[in-house]
């Protein structure tokens, strides 16, 4: 066996060797200072700068969480709801991989385009992504089951409206922020909107919260507006208006029904509408409230205030008698003609008989002034006293301006503007006694005092004189309703055309009240262009007041005052234009 060789190690001449002193110090010192480094660096991130630090880390692990409010909800006079607030969920990326396998599934679960889903993907690497808001809850959860780091979820809401189109135009809509964009959405966003909480957190990598850093600051959800409308009169007033409107395939229409008892709106009805929940296809001119926001020369309408003005003053009597022969008069150089020929009428058929000649004979005997104070104290050329965006003035010239000719077409209706809602509110003076009193669209319970407009006596005669325009020689039969006595006054204006008037294009009105002797409602109808089966407001707008006076004074519960009459077949006499 060979003998195992013994090496001397400390025999080996290095180690023999003497180490300088000042290399064990300076090793020494050394290992010394960076451990008094990494102190000072420890004492300068925990302690002396730790905010910027902490406020590093939470910029990438941190996050706060808006805690949207649940929106207020719009009822109606009953408490049925018109909009109303559901939870629903907003689904985001932050830092997610956009080579992840599930995005394809999480597209086809988000109804989107995969590379739209892939876009939005990429870009979360910079930041926070919406992919898609307002999804259902069955939506979210399938979305977590994927367990695609990087994607989470907000919880918001999405607003819903019952009623659909019938009640769009006065609930309007909002946006995906649920601020109010159009309606009562938006006249009453701050009651209905309330305020935003927040919760901050920290997440892990996979975007999974982990810690609360600080009290969570809960949502102030919004209040609920109660508003004056019925929904059932609301409904059956946008149904009777819809089959108008496809019946004389008219461009469009619009119902008002007011509660004269307490200035309350029943019920504002549009047509053509649109979808509050469903706004894919919609157009500006859908978007309007045409019976508060739009105006047009209301005709024949007018007549009863003139009237009632020169009866105020004593200037005629429901029996004085003028001779409207030959079926036309001169003003100036100006001819204003009737549509027939009448001959002798008392001031009751001058109204009965919807007379341009009789009307401009009895103005002749007012002032311009005069006039010009009694629409204005109507509301005429004012602004409405409604809460709701983009009502409408009107037009109405100071009287200073005006010249012979312009006094007497503004005597039956042009030369002004309206929009319906103030049509309806002014024709109220007849339906109460003499007074007016201001209008809402929220339900009111205390009792409103009125302005007094004309005397009680003045506006009992002018009833009287209305009832007979909507009696089988009047020009509005069509607007006599089952049960119920009713006045009102037709109306058929030329639409402005160009420089001048159209002589194909009209509007037609019907705007009256029920029951006659002691009033609950006043309906005011207009159509607009209709352009099959006649454009008389007697025969385009009058028997949707009918319908609607009948079903509105049911669901109110006002007891019939008249026995059930046979069917009307009498067509009316047409009214002047």
């Amino acid at each position: 066996m060979r003998r195992r060789e013994t090496i001397a190690y400390s025999a080996s001449p290095l180690l023999a060797s003497r180490t300088p002193v000042w290399r064990s110090r300076f090793i020494l010192a050394a290992l010394a200072l960076a451990f008094l480094t990494l102190a000072g660096r420890a004492v300068y991130v925990q302690v002396l700068d730790n905010d910027f630090f902490q406020r590093q880390g939470e910029a990438r692990f941190a996050r706060t969480i808006k805690l949207p409010p649940s929106r207020g909800r719009v009822l109606d006079r009953n408490g049925l709801i018109l909009a109303s607030s559901v939870p629903a969920y907003g689904i985001w990326a932050d830092g997610a991989n956009p080579k992840d396998p599930n995005l394809g599934t999480l597209a086809k679960l988000l109804d989107m385009p995969r590379s739209a889903v892939l876009e939005r993907v990429s870009r979360s690497a910079e930041g926070f992504v919406y992919l898609k808001r307002q999804v259902s809850e069955s939506t979210r959860e399938q979305i977590r089951a994927l367990k695609i780091t990087g994607i989470s979820d907000t919880k918001e809401y999405k607003r819903e409206y019952p009623e659909g189109e019938a009640a769009a135009h006065v609930v309007g809509f909002t946006n995906i922020e649920s601020q109010g964009i159009e309606g009562v959405e938006l006249a009453f966003n701050e009651q209905l909107t309330g305020y935003a909480g927040s919760r901050r957190v920290l997440k892990d990598r996979m975007g999974s919260i982990i810690e609360d850093l600080r009290d969570v600051v809960p949502p102030v959800n919004g209040k609920d507006v109660q508003l004056s409308i019925d929904s059932k009169v609301q409904f059956f007033a946008f149904d009777q208006l819809r089959q108008a409107v496809q019946t004389h395939d008219a461009v469009g229409g619009s119902v008002v029904v007011l509660d004269i008892h307490s200035g309350e709106i029943l019920a504002l009805a549009n047509y053509p509408s649109y979808d509050p929940s469903d706004r894919r296809r919609l157009t500006g001119a859908m978007l309007r409230n045409q019976a508060i926001t739009d105006t047009f020369e209301p005709g024949s309408t007018i007549k009863p205030f003139t009237v009632s003005l020169a009866l105020e003053r004593r200037n005629v009597r429901p029996t004085t008698v003028f001779d409207t022969a030959p079926g036309y008069i001169m003003v100036g150089r100006h001819k204003i003609s009737d549509s027939s020929k009448h001959g002798t009428l008392s001031v009751s058929e001058i109204i009965q008989k919807s007379s341009n000649v009789g009307t401009v004979k009895i103005a002749d005997g007012l002032t311009a002034k005069a006039m010009w104070q009694n629409l204005i104290d109507v509301g005429f050329g004012q602004k409405p006293d409604i809460i709701f965006p983009g009502a409408a003035t009107g037009r109405l010239r100071g009287y200073d301006t005006w010249r012979a000719s312009e006094k007497a077409t503004l005597s039956y209706g042009y030369g002004l503007s309206t929009s319906l809602f103030q049509l309806a509110r002014a024709y109220s003076v007849f339906a109460r006694d003499g007074d007016m009193i201001p209008t809402t669209i929220l339900k009111r319970s205390e009792v409103t005092s009125g302005t007094q407009v004309f005397s009680a006596q003045t506006a009992s005669q002018m009833r009287a004189m209305l009832m007979l325009a909507t009696g089988d020689e009047g020009t509005a039969p069509r607007a006599q309703t089952l049960g119920y006595s009713v006045a009102g006054k037709t109306g058929t204006a030329r639409k402005i055309e160009g420089k001048g008037y159209s002589n194909k294009k009209y509007r037609g009105f019907f705007v009256g009240f029920a029951p006659v002797e002691e009033p609950r409602i006043v309906v005011a109808v207009m159509i607009d262009e209709p352009r099959k089966g006649g454009f008389y407001g007697g025969t385009v707008a009058a028997p949707v007041f009918s319908r609607t006076v009948q079903n509105t004074l049911r669901v109110l519960g006002v007891t019939p005052d008249q026995s059930v009459k046979p069917n009307i077949t009498a067509a009316g006499v047409e009214e002047s234009l």
